[in-house]
């Protein structure tokens, strides 16, 4: 027992000092661009996701996705508490804002895409309100993430600075993004068992 409760220790010591190692050598770099004055533009010029340019969609869609935003920020702050029954209920109103889209107001291509987006998000936001399991509830939360950046950049709909951001270590290893308003990295996916583990990979600002 006590050889089992040892080993667990060393691997949960030697993940954080992985993240920590990666945060760390990210940060010296960044550091060293911010002298240089070469940081900001490169990051703020940096694109992870991909949209096209709805930006001339009347008031309503625009007001419609800025509240998904909203809501979605909700669901991340319960996810990086680690509070599974705030994290459904964050969820539920996702849902909400999402069933409610005006996508019928819209023209063919931006219909496509709102659609489209629409039902990844009630896909994802379901699963995760159908959940009071924490990890099946995180398992959810990438590609909602992605999905809401993605109508926040073509609706042009963001309240604000958002900042899309990167935990190498998330699901073994094989890295996660999710969505913040904040810079200060607070990851989801770890709580406080890595708060600060991640780095911001886009900038996008309305």
């Amino acid at each position: 027992m006590k050889k089992t409760l040892f080993a667990a220790a060393v691997l949960a010591a030697f993940t954080f000092s992985s993240c920590s190692e990666n945060t760390s050598e990210k940060a010296e770099a960044t550091t060293e661009q911010h002298s240089t004055g070469k940081d900001r533009s490169i990051a703020e010029s940096a694109v992870v996701v991909e949209a096209p340019d709805f930006s001339s969609v009347a008031a309503p869609m625009k007001t419609q996705v800025a509240q998904l935003v909203e809501e979605y920020l909700k669901l991340t702050e319960a996810l990086v508490a680690s509070e599974p029954a705030a994290a459904k209920t964050a969820a539920n109103d996702v849902l909400t804002v999402a069933k409610a889209m005006p996508v019928a107001t819209l023209t063919t291509d931006e219909k496509a895409f709102a659609e489209e987006k629409t039902n990844t998000v009630i896909e994802n936001a379901s699963k995760i309100a159908e959940s009071e399991d924490l990890a099946v509830q995180r398992q959810n939360l990438e590609q909602l993430s992605e999905t809401v950046f993605s109508m926040a950049k073509a609706f042009n709909a963001a309240e604000g600075t958002l900042y899309y951001q990167y935990c190498p270590m998330a699901f073994n290893n094989k890295g996660a993004y999710w969505l913040s308003s904040n810079e200060e990295i607070r990851n989801p996916y770890y709580g406080d068992a890595m708060l600060s583990c991640g780095t911001n990979e886009e900038i996008y600002k309305k």
